[in-house]
């Protein structure tokens, strides 16, 4: 598939690139990437393969522009309020590159036709921003062989990782069961900054070009966080889980699923993410304190967090834990916590695998703390 003229006067700046050149930009040409929402992170991921020359992609969205979304979704316009988010992303699209080809897919996805529309693309971005979508895409990913590029944001912190390429571990690996329901707050209730999904998004769109390229190190094994408010960003890495649900050595999941009804976790029901990542809540941590127990806080924020609130733990940030936990005691009781258990959740899921069988996660963070506990405590 060769270049046209314009294609190359287009495409010049990649084609002077070693790593990409002609052949490279035919690859693009050639490649195909399913967009899962049209939302904040797969309006920049979309604008910008399309913009690379990626020669098909596809668009699965089935909501309506809102107008709280233009603060962060740069893939719509005002004048697109009301109408159909499918509708107002293809119209950009093929005004940043009318030579590429895009499909609309206007409904949701679910179990019954997950798999047949994933199957036609080469990549998938998962830019959904729910527990359901995310588990089915991981799932349907697998299932299929094609790499997952996940991102979430939240408030002022996002993720970005690549999941179920090949020989790599996949979103189950690092969370085996939804938290649950209710526990973590979505954008409108905990909102977000309006930049926040433009660079994870646009790391997303990173991610699949060198995965389509066949260039660089991607994010296998490895989960990227950004803090935004420290411009710090920080790194996590995790393995393929033997024990799977869906791609271990002896998967107990074949086929999808009622995700809906699999992330609906009853509150009087523990689930067994609690037993991967064990918890405490913030009114047992006050009744231990209260005794005296030895234990020890480790708080894995950021030097500017601690200054703000804090428990009067031992401060590790997230990001300088692997080269610091020698300088903690695996023996002790350790209750491990960030802002609002995300990070902390993390570091309980690194501790644990180091061997500090007594560590858990704060659930809820030093935020939870301030409402339920500490009133008088910043809040931030």
């Amino acid at each position: 598939m060769g270049l046209s003229p314009e294609e190359a006067q287009r495409y010049a700046r990649h084609l002077i690139l070693p790593e990409i050149g002609q052949e490279g930009q035919r690859k693009l040409k050639a490649a195909s990437v399913l967009i899962l929402g049209a939302g904040g992170l797969g309006s920049p991921a979309a604008i910008y393969l399309a913009a690379a020359g990626v020669g098909r992609l596809g668009l699965v969205d089935f909501d309506v522009v809102d107008l709280s979304n233009l603060q962060r979704q740069i893939i719509h316009s005002s004048d697109a309020v009301g109408h159909s988010k499918i509708t107002s992303a293809i119209a950009r699209l093929h005004a940043v590159n009318p030579e590429i080809e895009l499909e609309p897919f206007e409904f949701k996805l679910t179990s019954a036709n997950a798999l047949d529309v994933i199957r036609g693309f080469d990549v998938v971005i998962d830019g959904t921003d729910n527990f359901p979508s995310r588990y089915l895409i991981n799932d349907a990913c697998v299932l299929l062989g094609k790499p997952d590029v996940y991102g979430s944001i939240f408030r002022f912190e996002g993720q970005a990782s690549v999941f179920a390429a090949e020989g790599g571990p996949c979103y189950r690996c690092l969370y085996p069961e939804p938290p649950p329901s209710g526990m973590v707050p979505d954008c409108a209730e905990a909102g977000v900054l309006g930049v926040l999904p433009a660079i994870i998004g646009s790391i997303q769109a990173t991610e699949v070009l060198k995965l389509l390229l066949g260039i660089g190190d991607p994010l296998v094994g490895r989960m990227l966080l950004l803090d935004a408010l420290s411009m710090r960003f920080s790194e996590f890495k995790f393995r393929r889980s033997p024990d799977c649900a869906v791609c271990g050595e002896h998967p107990s999941l074949t086929r999808l699923i009622d995700y809906d009804a699999f992330c609906r976790v009853s509150e009087d029901r523990p689930s067994s993410m609690s037993r991967v990542i064990p918890e405490i809540s913030v009114q047992e941590l006050k009744r231990r304190l209260d005794r005296k127990e030895e234990i020890l806080i480790l708080d894995v924020r950021e030097p500017y967090e601690y200054q703000m609130a804090n428990l009067h733990g031992v401060l590790i940030p997230l990001r300088e834990l692997p080269e610091r936990v020698t300088e903690l005691d695996s023996s002790r009781d350790t209750v491990v916590h960030c802002h609002t258990g995300v990070r902390s959740a993390l570091a309980v899921q690194f501790l644990r695998q180091k061997g500090f069988g007594k560590a858990v996660n704060l659930a809820g963070g030093v935020d939870r703390w301030a409402v339920q506990i500490d009133p008088s405590m910043r809040r931030y």
